[in-house]
């Protein structure tokens, strides 16, 4: 009897089990359709038709500035209509023509539109499409003034004897030289043909960079991982190859490249520290490119080749905290992205958490304490200026330019939050909560939303000290919460106690132990100075000290801030040279805000923005552009 229930049940789970499978099997046939958030900085129809991969074809043309070619995209139908367009971003492209195919080999003409230019947006291009179609291509040309290409002349370069090239797409600058659904949730793989003058290199964020031996003048890359088109990233320029270790290396300048190497030597050191807390780097390659001084920013993540300013070359690896950041959008960024750029603080938030982990696991908890004390006090001076609409991190950027959202406060604020989880759950908790989130959001583009939603099922669920109030706190309101993280350095304190003695005039300027300081520890020193303190104690600190010689470009700007605040005129030489060979924003726009702040400040500013401006990315222009104007009209 018992034998016999024992089949029956046996029978039953059988035709059960066959059931659910053909069920299943069933429902796999349709496609679960994608979903795309509204995206205010896309014109784009991902929804309903959308990009998966983009084939560019370019030659590379110095003598006019641009780039010619083709850009043949894959596309897939994600709604029922089956006469919807494809809807791209454009940004002062030369569209010369548009085909379809349902191949990939025999193509046809179509007829496309585009659209009126916005000064944030660029252009739609809409291309009608066959029911059938799977392939798009586009003939065009982009700009000499392209905003998200610099085109250097030799004499702006390290050698001085070629010309280069590079791009920067981030946050929306992709369209201004491919043709693409450029919003950061469509992810796209790509491959490249690259021709360019014989004697020069062309390297992208892509598989193929190992063809720098070569110089034959026509090159290939393929990324097959799907990324948003901002991490698209192409130079060309004299460069050559140096490794760092088995999968790490850096391209620059001839004229760069032993001291690039030095000062990048612990790369793979940060490579392997970082897959022991939060998993395997799945990029293959980890290469940085030191780029010409020109460059806007301090490196910009583009996956298996970042980009780097040269700035960081101070000669004592100081200023690496860098790479340990550009390394971290490897998970945080570019393996897991923001969505839209409301979200940008999932990037950067994450990413200036993890860099400082890197740190204290390569240099030690000292080096990391005092990275994020500098952090903290530099997020709260800012926020002193700004609005408070700005100092959340959900930020509302409706009708305004996402580059806007670039502050201290999805860097800094963001990695206080995180910091602020990890101190209440205990490192081993949310190191394993960090890792799961990237395992479970891998290669996806996501929201705020659906990161709080992960967070409340895998760490506050089990975790009642941490309230979604708390939570609501941090990321929808401005200012700091009263429980932020407050970094303690030993090694700070030991600093302003000197600084306490000098400015008491117990000690001389000469009488200050400087022996062995790092570079944060001359940061913490300056930045606790009054920020009048006066010429005469400037000068009495600069003969003691040689700060207005200094070579290191974090500790130069922090002493011309203060030598344009106290009106310290034997600085002003140096001024004049920083702001002319260096375009990093993050020092450009803040020296020619506090120039800007007085009339002869103003009548300066404008005489040495006249010389600079030919030699900054358009991105930088654009900053001082909009500083300069806003003073004008006042």
């Amino acid at each position: 009897m018992a034998t016999d229930v024992k089949n029956l049940i046996l029978l039953l789970i059988t035709a059960l089990t066959v059931s659910v499978i053909s069920a299943i099997g069933i429902h796999a046939q349709k496609p679960i359709p994608e979903k795309f958030v509204e995206d205010i900085h896309s014109y784009s129809n991902p929804q309903t038709v959308r990009v998966t991969n983009v084939d560019l074809d370019w030659t590379v043309l110095f003598d006019k500035k641009v780039l010619r070619g083709t850009a043949t995209l894959s596309i897939k139908r994600n709604g029922t209509d089956a006469d919807a367009p494809l809807i791209l971003d454009t940004r002062d492209l030369n569209i010369e023509k548009a085909e379809t195919s349902n191949d990939g080999k025999n193509f046809k003409a179509t007829t496309f539109k585009l659209g009126a230019a916005d000064k944030i947006l660029g252009s739609s291009l809409t291309i009608e499409l066959p029911a059938d179609t799977k392939f798009a291509r586009v003939f065009y040309s982009t700009s000499p003034n392209a905003s998200g290409l610099q085109w250097l002349e030799p004499s702006q370069t390290a050698g001085k004897k070629q010309p280069f090239m590079f791009s920067q797409a981030q946050a929306i600058h992709a369209r201004s030289f491919i043709p693409l659904q450029d919003s950061p949730q469509v992810r796209v793989t790509y491959s490249a043909r690259v021709r360019t003058p014989k004697n020069l290199l062309a390297v992208m964020s892509a598989e193929g960079n190992s063809q720098a031996s070569q110089r034959i003048g026509d090159y290939s890359f393929k990324m097959s991982k799907p990324i948003p088109p901002y991490l698209i990233a192409i130079a060309v320029g004299d460069l050559e190859f140096h490794p760092l270790g088995k999968r790490t290396g850096v391209y620059t300048e001839p004229s760069m490249i032993e001291k690039s190497a030095f000062e990048l030597a612990d790369t793979e050191k940060m490579v392997a520290a970082t897959e022991k807390i939060y998993g395997a780097y799945r990029w293959g390659r980890y290469d940085l490119l030191v780029l010409p001084p020109s460059f806007p920013f301090g490196g910009m993540e583009n996956p298996m080749l970042t980009f780097a300013t040269p700035t960081i070359l101070a000669g004592d690896k100081s200023l690496v905290s860098l790479v340990a950041h550009e390394l971290a959008h490897s998970w945080s960024g570019n393996l897991v992205t923001n969505a839209t750029w409301r979200d940008f603080w999932l990037n950067e938030g994450f990413t200036t958490y993890l860099e400082r982990r890197i740190i204290e696991a390569v240099y030690g908890k000292p080096r990391r304490e005092m990275e994020a004390t500098l952090g903290r006090r530099s997020l709260e001076a800012e926020m002193l200026g700004m609005e408070p609409r700005d100092q959340i991190l959900h930020v509302d950027l409706t009708g305004r330019d996402p580059d806007e959202g670039f502050t201290g406060v999805p860097y800094e604020k963001g990695a206080l939050f995180l910091r602020h989880l990890e101190e209440i759950v205990g490192r081993e908790k949310f190191d394993k909560f960090v890792r799961g989130y990237f395992d479970a959001h891998a290669f996806q583009s996501i929201t705020t939303e659906t990161f709080v939603d992960y967070l409340n099922k895998n760490l506050l669920a089990a975790n009642p000290k941490i309230s979604r109030s708390e939570v609501d706190e941090w990321i929808g309101k401005s200012g700091l919460p009263k429980n932020a993280p407050k970094p303690q350095s030993d090694a700070f304190a030991k600093v302003e106690t000197q600084v306490n003695s000098w400015l008491k005039n117990d000690i001389t300027a000469s009488g200050i132990k400087t022996t062995g300081w790092t570079t944060q520890e001359w940061l913490h020193f300056l930045t606790q100075l009054p920020l009048s303190i006066g010429a005469d104690r400037m000068a009495e600190l600069d003969k003691a000290h040689n700060l207005t010689t200094r070579g290191n470009s974090e500790i130069a700007f922090q002493w011309l801030l203060m030598s344009i605040r106290n009106k310290y005129a034997p600085a002003n030489a140096r001024l004049e040279e920083f702001l002319t060979t260096i375009g990093r924003r993050k020092f450009v726009r803040p020296l020619f805000e506090e120039l800007a702040k007085t009339p002869e400040g103003i009548k300066r500013a404008n005489e040495i923005y006249a010389k600079a401006r030919p030699g900054y990315h358009p991105i930088t222009q654009a900053s001082v552009d909009t500083i300069l104007k806003r003073k004008a009209t006042k």
